[in-house]
Order: structure tokens, then C-alpha cells, then sequence
């Protein structure tokens, strides 16, 4: 079996996911709109504060030092041109939400509020003070500014570039792309990782509550650094509920299924709990820890197809005699077209109907 090792995966049990790797482009035109504005420094803090506009949270945190931090802020004293940002905004809250540009904007939020990158279970964050810049601003807080140069930074001008998807109308995935190009400050973001950032929510929340489930921690192992369990949880859930819709590539169908149940009904949530930890555990208490595991690493096809196929056994009534379940996988894994199915051309849309449907099968006798 030829096993493709997710790049993403870093300090921790690496997961074989072929379909990271295809780089197929969905066959989808958009239709941006987008316009400039310019933003004064001391507005944008005031926005920042009060969430009109969002640095989404995700996993990977600010990365500034505080000289680069310091740096910046000195630019705008000394009246020299920065970067602007790009801004998306969210039509049901008509909030912005930074693509690009938050290091930037957070140091401005950091200095503007007294603090270089607080933490809030840190009883002692520290004071920012800019650091190793000219002698009118050195060691200077922003209270501590003279009148002069803080009226300056806060009068201070950040272009900003905000696009808002007009077509297609349907599903708004172009905002997922927009982040991806343009998002360069530090190592690329897995597709996870931009997808926490934008869609951001009940859904998303729904699914960082599963991973902390203790058969899944049990199976995967220690949390991923760059959300591939918490990935893989949101695509048990699609191609359960959705797999019919499916079209490669996959990180295309996640984005169109996390879309499209950003704002989800309590019913939806409900269900999803109730299918992932039913599932899981039937899975955890018939296999154990070595569930999706063909050959060492867990293997995103196993995952998926086995999971849904379980799934859908389930919904025919409780599953209590483990030993068949065992024997189930265990046939299903020494099935030569399945174990080629996982393996290769894991995204392709034959494969995947094709794997889940034997997984159906091979469980739906139990």
C-alpha cells in the first residue's frame, strides 16, 4: 500500500490523508466586489475593541517579537507608508473580518491598550513599552507619547481592501480562497485552520467540543497542533450527512458544508453530537486505539468510510456484539479494491462513493 504522509502533521502521529495532497481547483467563476477605504489608526482600535472588525482565533498565535512590534508602531510615528490589510465583510453581521493584516493590527490593538501580546491566565503581561527605536519613542508607552506624536498615530492613515463575494450566491467559498493566497505572514495555514478563522461560530465551537471527546482522544492521540482531528471530525459529519453532494477536491466539499451550516439549527447540533460520539464509541469499545490504522498511521479514507458506515449501521438500531464489528473491519481491510480505494486517489469521487458503500455494507449485516 503506498502511503502519503499529511505535510500538515507536525508532532504528533502523522496522518496518511491523499486527499491533502490534490490540487485540483473547483471549476467555480467569482464575482468580487470589492472597494478601498482608509481607515485612521485610533478608529481601527476602537473597531478592534468593540469586534466590529474580528481577528478571527485560530490555532496559530501572534508571532511578532516585540522589536518587530515596536518597528511598526515607529513607522506610522515617523510618517512612513506600512501595508494596508484586507478585510472580508460578513453580510449577516455586516462585521469586518481580517484576512490579511493581523499581526498588524494587533500590535496596533497591543500598544493602543498597554499591553505587548497579553495572555489572559498571565497575571503578568507585559507593558508595552516600544523597543529600540529612535531616541523621541524609545521606551516610551502610548500614554507616555508626547501630545504631538500620539495625535499623529492616532491620526495616522491604513489602507484597507474589503471584498464581499456577490456570485455565486450559494455558497461564499471565495473568502476561504482570498485567505489562503493572501494570508503570508508566517508558515501557511492548513485548510483547517482558515476555515476556523472565517467561519468562525456554533458549528465550528460544536466541533472543537467533540475533539475533547475521550474515545477520539483516545484514537487519534494527543491533540493536533494544526487541527487535523478536529478536520477530520468536520469530514465524518459532511459525507455523513452530505455525501452525496460530494465533488473533488475534498478540501472544497469541507469548505461548502462548514459554509453552508455556519449559523446551524440547535437540531443540526444535536445530531451531530449525537451521530460523532455514538459512532465513536461503538468504534473505540469493538476495535480500540488502533481503529484506522491499516499500516501505523491512522488513514484519513479508513477514517471516513468506516465512520460512516458504522454510522449508518447505527441508525438501524443498537450495535452491543463487538466481536462481529471486529471481524467486519477486519474483512473489510483485507479486501484488495478497498485497500487500493484508501491508498491512492483517495478524492477522486468514484473512489469515495465506492469505499463508503463497501463500509456500508460490510457493517450493515452486524
Amino acid at each position: 500500500m503506498s502511503t502519503v504522509i499529511d505535510e500538515t502533521e507536525t508532532l504528533e502521529t502523522p496522518v496518511v490523508d491523499d486527499s491533502a495532497n490534490d490540487e485540483a481547483v473547483p471549476s467555480v467563476r467569482y464575482d468580487i466586489a470589492s472597494y478601498g477605504a482608509d481607515y485612521d489608526v485610533e478608529g481601527l482600535v476602537n473597531r478592534l475593541n468593540r469586534e466590529d472588525i474580528l481577528i478571527p482565533p485560530f490555532q496559530r498565535n501572534y508571532i511578532w517579537s516585540l522589536s518587530e512590534a515596536s518597528r511598526f508602531i515607529e513607522s506610522l510615528l515617523l510618517g512612513l507608508p506600512v501595508p494596508g490589510v484586507f478585510l472580508a465583510r460578513e453580510p449577516e453581521s455586516n462585521k469586518l473580518l481580517v484576512i490579511d493584516g493581523q499581526q498588524r493590527l494587533k500590535t496596533l490593538q497591543f500598544f493602543y491598550n498597554g499591553f505587548f501580546n497579553p495572555r489572559p491566565d498571565d497575571q503578568r503581561n507585559l507593558v508595552f513599552k516600544l523597543n529600540n527605536v529612535q531616541e523621541p519613542f524609545d521606551n516610551k508607552t502610548y500614554k507616555e507619547l508626547e501630545d504631538k506624536d500620539r495625535i499623529r498615530l492616532n491620526d495616522s492613515l491604513i489602507h484597507a481592501t474589503i471584498v464581499k463575494q456577490e456570485a455565486p450566491k450559494d455558497d461564499d467559498t471565495s473568502v476561504y480562497h482570498i485567505f489562503d493566497r493572501l494570508n503570508s505572514e508566517g508558515r501557511r495555514l492548513t485548510p483547517q485552520e482558515i476555515r476556523t478563522a472565517i467561519d468562525h461560530g456554533d458549528f465550528i465551537n460544536a466541533i472543537k467540543k467533540l475533539n475533547e471527546y475521550e474515545a477520539w482522544r483516545k484514537i487519534y492521540g494527543k491533540k493536533s497542533p494544526r487541527l487535523k482531528d478536529q478536520e477530520l471530525i468536520l469530514r465524518f459529519l459532511a459525507f455523513y450527512f452530505e455525501g452525496e453532494k460530494y465533488e473533488r477536491p475534498m478540501k472544497e466539499f469541507l469548505n461548502k458544508f462548514t459554509r453552508e451550516h455556519r449559523k446551524p439549527t440547535n437540531e443540526f447540533l444535536e445530531a451531530s453530537r449525537i451521530e460523532f460520539t455514538n459512532t465513536i464509541d461503538v468504534i473505540f469499545a469493538g476495535i480500540g486505539e488502533k481503529a484506522f490504522r491499516p499500516i501505523g498511521s491512522l488513514n484519513a479514507a479508513v477514517f471516513d468510510s468506516v465512520m460512516v458506515g458504522v454510522a449508518r449501521r447505527l441508525d438501524q438500531g443498537k450495535l452491543d456484539n463487538y466481536e462481529r464489528l471486529r471481524q467486519a473491519y477486519d474483512k473489510l481491510l483485507g479486501d484488495s479494491e478497498y485497500l487500493s480505494l484508501i491508498s491512492q486517489s483517495t478524492s477522486d469521487e468514484s473512489g469515495v462513493k465506492t469505499r463508503i458503500q463497501k463500509a456500508t455494507e460490510s457493517f450493515s449485516a452486524i
